[in-house]
């Protein structure tokens, strides 16, 4: 690990200011960034320490009126465990308990998992920096390399490294917004417009919309019978402490015999989490049939691109989709 400068603020401002500078980098939980640091992925000049942050709602969950709020320091353990998430959200508290260790969701936050970087080989080894000449020389995956856990949605022909997370699809199937706070003042952003497609990135370097200094610091869900009757499911090479190879956040609402709701958000198989809006056409107003679930999953799919060792993801992820609006619409209620 090379040497920085580190600094613990405990008001926002001065720390969206500090983390601003050239060569900063932001640190809460850091069970992901340690290790980057370590391996020499990253090397910050200064760690803004945000963990000490005095600022009101960074620790708190919270129901206000339909909408659900969820602190950026909230640890993963804290809102899988919350009443009001499990009750209001369940595929939330669900996609946080799949995800990590418990000694890594004891530290994590909800801010800087969705922040979390690929777990690509290549990006993760600093000796193929100057091999790979893609979009991000690090993080851009290997096409004809190994790429089992490539993604097959939003990829370019030279890009295809998978984002990793899981409570972040959660929030991409129900619409959350982000709240942001950073040198200009505070902003909101859907949360499907935090992370940039490979195609749309404008640097390198370009995973996020936020600009230096911006530090996330709150979630909101809109509260709604599809994210009550919800679910997450997880496929994964082990049953614990594995990424996923597909995974889908679903939430459904019924109206009679039809579906007035569906949301689908897939992980382990895009570059970014991803909602599956196409899938979701398909369903919507529609009586939720085998038929129709394997329709809506086959849309999901469309537009996939696969490689050479990660071809079997187009099915995992069509049959995850249909495990989980098939628990979801056997659900009584």
């Amino acid at each position: 690990m090379d040497p920085f400068f580190y600094e613990r603020p405990t008001e926002l401002t001065r720390a969206a200011a500090r983390a601003a500078e050239p060569g900063a980098m932001i640190y809460a939980g850091g069970t992901t960034m340690l290790d980057l640091m370590k391996h020499k992925v990253y090397a910050p000049e200064r760690v803004i320490d945000i963990t000490r942050l005095r600022e009101p709602g960074l620790r708190e969950i919270r129901r206000d009126g339909d909408l659900l709020v969820l602190g950026a320091l909230v640890t993963m353990h804290q809102a899988a465990e919350d009443a009001t998430v499990k009750a209001e959200a369940p595929a939330i508290s669900e996609s946080l308990w799949l995800a990590a260790t418990q000694q890594l969701r004891h530290m994590a936050t909800l801010g800087g998992n969705v922040l979390q970087r690929t777990r690509d080989p290549y990006f993760r080894d600093p000796s193929w920096q100057a091999v790979l000449t893609r979009n991000d020389p690090r993080d851009s995956g290997e096409p004809e390399g190994a790429n089992r856990l490539g993604a097959v949605l939003g990829t370019t022909e030279t890009f295809l490294a998978s984002y990793p997370g899981d409570f972040a699809q959660s929030l991409a199937a129900f619409g959350a917004t982000v709240e942001i706070t950073g040198p200009d003042g505070a902003r909101s952003l859907p949360f499907t417009d935090l992370h940039v497609l490979p195609a749309d990135r404008e640097a390198p370097d370009q995973v996020t919309r936020l600009a230096p200094g911006e530090i996330i610091t709150a979630f909101r869900v809109d509260l709604s019978p599809a994210t009550r009757r919800s679910t997450y499911i997880k496929v994964r090479d082990r049953s614990s402490y594995a990424f996923a190879n597909a995974s889908c956040a679903a939430g459904l609402a019924m109206e009679g015999e039809t579906v007035a709701d569906v949301r689908l958000g897939l992980g382990g198989v895009a570059t970014v989490p991803w909602r599956a809006t196409a899938a979701e056409e398909v369903l919507r107003g529609e009586r939720p049939t085998d038929d129709a679930i394997k329709a809506a999953a086959e849309a999901a799919f469309a537009d996939a691109r696969t490689f050479h060792h990660n071809a079997f993801k187009v099915p995992l992820g069509q049959n995850t989709i249909r495990r989980a609006l098939t628990v979801l619409r056997d659900m009584e209620g």
